[in-house]
């Protein structure tokens, strides 16, 4: 009896410790599934809920305890795709992910759920696990920040179509100064030929009457026929010239537009630059000196546009800073290094402050007073040398004035020559 009673004791002590070690283990599952914030679900075989979160439960709007005992396929909107995905779990013992919607008050809302198999002593399915994580907040995220991205990217075109207007401008004025010349000098000869045609037709005239010999004399000097034919030689070599004029001022210009439908082609560096920053310089009022030194042609692969205006933004900025400057000098100069196509701006204005120069390709950094720049042109600048394959920078240890380096890769056979 002694040996029973204590056995019966010995017995009695484990079954409350194991039940003390059950309810320790049910409270922190019950603990985790009412901390966790994603859905959490426990199903049988047959699909029954036998536990589940309380996130789900807030999801749904209902009481947890509610919710234990029916069936998991009512939860979710696509019963269907469900099902099949639990029958896939069972049969190859894998977890299973699809997106699924929760039937959730009042709008449904995406899932991400991954069902996984839960087995028994024997090893067989015995039920699921599912855990499930909102995509819809991901989704409204990534809406907005793409929505953002648009609206930069919109905001970004637009800035760069006010800094080619801009340099457009620029270009117009110069246009008009170099064509009001020679229209000028043409239309004043045309006036002065007008003249001298009625002239000669008042002359011609009296031959056509039958004038006398002498009477023809004294009309002659009368309208100074002898000084007007001399005049009429010098109007003419005029219109010529002036016509001349319009015509370069022209070629030029096409010249100037060449290659900005922004496709790959090989033009000449030198005479790309020269062009670019002779109209700039046109539109710009003051005894600036401009000089091109180095090569006489440096032939390259690119947009020939777009380095046109890599050439009119340095151009435009260094005739900014010599505004007003005494003995103005900016210099184009071309050269090859290193399997490169080098080209130099340098002036000799007040350079460029030390510290400002980590900061001068950024976007809309401008030392300009305000209205007067963008703050585009170089960070525009910078980005179009880096889409040919090259680079642009500031030239290092400038004893004076400041110093921009264009570096685009020459052709493959000049490189390696």
């Amino acid at each position: 009896m002694d040996r029973t009673y204590a056995e019966l004791v010995h017995y009695q002590e484990k079954l409350e410790a194991q039940n003390s070690e059950l309810e320790s283990m049910r409270g922190f599952l019950e603990s985790v599934l009412s901390s966790v914030s994603d859905i959490l679900l426990v199903v049988s075989r047959t699909g029954t809920v036998e536990q589940l979160s309380d996130s789900l439960a807030a999801r749904l709007q209902q009481n947890a305890a509610n919710l234990r005992g029916g069936q998991v396929a009512g939860l979710f909107r696509d019963q269907a795709a469900l099902n099949a995905a639990l029958d896939s779990c069972r049969t190859n013992r894998a977890p299973v992910t699809l997106e699924l919607e929760l039937a959730a008050k009042p709008d449904p809302m995406p899932y991400e759920i991954i069902i996984s198999p839960r087995s028994d002593e024997r090893g067989r399915v015995a039920g699921y696990v599912l855990a499930g994580r909102s995509v819809g907040e991901l989704r409204h995220a990534y809406q907005a920040l793409e929505h953002s991205h648009h609206e930069l990217k919109a905001m970004q075109g637009q800035l760069v179509r006010n800094e080619k207007l801009a340099s457009l401008g620029r270009l117009l004025a110069g246009v008009a100064h170099e064509l009001n010349n020679p229209i000028s000098f043409v239309y004043a000869n045309a006036h002065a030929l007008e003249r001298y045609a009625t002239k000669f037709e008042t002359y011609f005239d009296r031959v056509a009457d039958g004038a006398s010999r002498a009477e023809l004399i004294a009309l002659r000097e009368d309208l100074r026929l002898d000084r007007e034919l001399r005049n009429l030689r010098e109007a003419i070599h005029g219109a010529r010239d002036g016509a001349e004029r319009v015509r370069d001022i022209v070629a030029d210009l096409r010249r100037l537009s060449a290659g900005g439908d922004g496709e790959m082609v090989s033009f000449d560096l030198v005479e790309v630059s020269r062009v670019a920053a002779d109209w700039v310089k046109r539109g710009r009022a003051g005894g600036v000196v401009l000089q091109h030194d180095g090569c006489e042609t440096l032939m390259v692969t690119g947009r020939a546009g777009h380095i046109q205006q890599v050439v009119m933004n340095l151009v435009q900025n260094a005739l900014d800073v010599l505004d007003g400057q005494p003995d103005a000098r900016l210099c184009l100069r071309h050269f090859t290094e290193s399997g490169f196509a080098v080209l130099e701006v340098s002036d000799n204005g007040p350079g460029i402050a030390p510290d400002v120069q980590a900061a001068i390709f950024d976007p809309f950094f401008t030392t300009k007073p305000v209205g007067q720049g963008t703050g585009l042109g170089l960070s525009i600048s910078h980005k179009i040398a880096e889409e040919h394959g090259g680079q642009l920078r500031l030239c290092p240890n400038q004893p004076d004035g400041a110093c921009f380096r264009l570096e685009l890769p020459l052709p493959q056979a000049e490189s390696t020559s």
